[in-house]
Order: C-alpha cells, then sequence, then structure tokens
C-alpha cells in the first residue's frame, strides 16, 4: 500500500507553477498511460488556463485549493476546495481564476 498526501503534493505543484513560463505543473500520483486510471494533480497559476482538448474517456477534477472553471462549449462549471466535477465527453477548457490545484481523475 502507499499513501501519499494530496495537500503536499498540491503545495509543491503549485510552488513548481509559479516558477514556470507557462504557470502550469503537474504530478502523476497514481497509474499511467498504461493503466486503466491514472490521476494526476495539477496546479495552475491565477489565470492561466489548460487549452481547448477533447476527453475520451471518464474524468473527474477535484479541486484541492483555489478555483477553477472548466469550459465545454457554452457550458461552464465554477468549481473551488472540496468541489468534484464530472468532466463532460466532448471538447473542454479548464482556466484558472485564481492560483489552483486539483486531482485529475481520468479512466479509460
Amino acid at each position: 500500500m502507499d499513501k501519499k498526501s494530496l495537500t503536499a503534493v498540491a503545495r509543491q505543484q503549485l510552488k513548481l507553477a509559479a516558477t514556470t513560463t507557462s504557470g502550469r505543473s503537474s504530478q502523476t500520483v497514481i497509474g499511467g498511460h498504461t493503466h486503466a486510471l491514472r490521476q494526476t494533480v495539477v496546479a495552475l497559476t491565477e489565470g492561466q488556463s489548460l487549452a481547448e482538448h477533447d476527453n475520451s474517456g471518464d474524468a473527474t477534477i477535484q479541486v484541492l485549493s483555489g478555483t477553477l472553471v472548466l469550459i465545454a462549449g457554452t457550458d461552464e462549471w465554477k468549481g473551488s476546495a472540496g468541489d468534484l466535477i464530472v468532466v463532460p465527453r466532448a471538447r473542454h477548457s479548464v482556466k484558472a481564476i485564481d492560483d489552483v490545484a486539483f486531482l485529475l481523475s481520468v479512466a479509460k
């Protein structure tokens, strides 16, 4: 069994994101591309975003700290710490309203 502190990983990724020109950083904590489940802590600094992309499987975003907006077409979902957002099976993007860290879970 393995135990990780998502709070600590989120804090670390936010610090790393603040030092990059892209304003983002991530660390996969469970699984990967060869597994059925992949969980990644993603950090974005205020105003940064993940560009629009497709969702090919089941996915959720669990906001660990900060605030974000998930955008799919004309639909938007705002999320803050403690919120769980089901990612639609449609092209979407994510924008940081303020510094944000979230757990992205993707199942193939």
